[in-house]
Order: C-alpha cells, then sequence, then structure tokens
C-alpha cells in the first residue's frame, strides 16, 4: 500500500496541481469552469497574498503531488475577511486510498493557525464522495442551491458545507 504524507505546494507542482484540475475541468462536474485556467492562476494561488490562503498538496513516496487542497477569498467584502471558501482535488489514481481524508484535516488545520474561522465548500450533486469527504473531515452541510450551474448541457444542483475552526473573542 503506497503512503502519501502532504505538504505546502511550491512552484515545482504547479504543473501537476494544473493537470489534476484540467482532468476535473474536462470530465467533471465538480468544477464549473469550463476551460482549464493558465498556470499564473495557481502561481497567484501559491502566492496568495491573504492569512488564510494556503496550496497545500498530497504527495506519494517520491515527493510528486498526487493531489491539492486550497483556501481562497469567500467573498471580496471585508466582513468576509476570516472566511475562506475550500477545494481540493485528486488524481483519480489515488482516489478512495484515504488521500483525501489526510490532505483536508492539514488544510483545515493551517487555516485555524492563519486566523481563518469559518470554512465553507461547495460541492456539485450528486457527487457522494466529495459529501462524504466533507462529513468526515467535520464539515456540516448547510444549504442546496438549485440548478446553480449548467455544464455538459445540464443543469447542476449544489450542496454548501462549512465548519468553524477557530472562536473570535
Amino acid at each position: 500500500m503506497p503512503t502519501f504524507s502532504t505538504r505546502s505546494a511550491t512552484e515545482s507542482d504547479l504543473a501537476v496541481i494544473s493537470d489534476i484540475y484540467t482532468h476535473a475541468v474536462e470530465h467533471s462536474r465538480s468544477t464549473f469552469d469550463l476551460e482549464p485556467p493558465d498556470l499564473d492562476y495557481w502561481r497567484a494561488r501559491l502566492d496568495g497574498q491573504h492569512p488564510g490562503d494556503h496550496l497545500l498538496v498530497a504527495v506519494d513516496e517520491d515527493d510528486r503531488a498526487v493531489g491539492y487542497a486550497y483556501s481562497w477569498s469567500f467573498r471580496p467584502r471585508p466582513a468576509y475577511e476570516t472566511t475562506r471558501e475550500t477545494s481540493i482535488y485528486l488524481d483519480s489514481k489515488v482516489r478512495g486510498l484515504g488521500v483525501g481524508r489526510m490532505l483536508y484535516p492539514a488544510l483545515l488545520e493551517t487555516m485555524a493557525i492563519s486566523g481563518v474561522h469559518s470554512a465553507v465548500a461547495l460541492v456539485a450533486l450528486p457527487n457522494p464522495a466529495s459529501e462524504a469527504l466533507h462529513l468526515a473531515a467535520g464539515f456540516e452541510r448547510v444549504g442546496m442551491m438549485k440548478e446553480i450551474g449548467f455544464k455538459f448541457d445540464q443543469w447542476i444542483d449544489v450542496a454548501w458545507y462549512q465548519k468553524m475552526l477557530v472562536t473570535l473573542d
């Protein structure tokens, strides 16, 4: 059984991160992007200027990225400063091997240490694996929106998940 670990992403991980996401854009409803972003998009995620912006990777024994998770702005208004939206994507070869259940808690802990109060995630439906992962990571399903995205010639519903990370005094 392969072993995996997590670490902060580096510039050298961006091509693999981009490949993983490109596969999701082209073959799944888990993202509503219709075209894969370029490497500058991933550099912006890597170089996030907000204390709550993080990009972590799961790596195999050879230190090759096999998945990633990141936190980024939820909304661009000041009152949302301590809320970050999260995303997680895995190489199809490692799905079901516990990589997501290792990677997501690492991201959430990093977010909490940096002062993030609330993590939110959007899951395109149906996606039982992603919903199970979010619940296993301590998220709570807090809502659903119908027909919010249109991809592959169909309307897609989404569920909102939230996890409280730190308490502000």
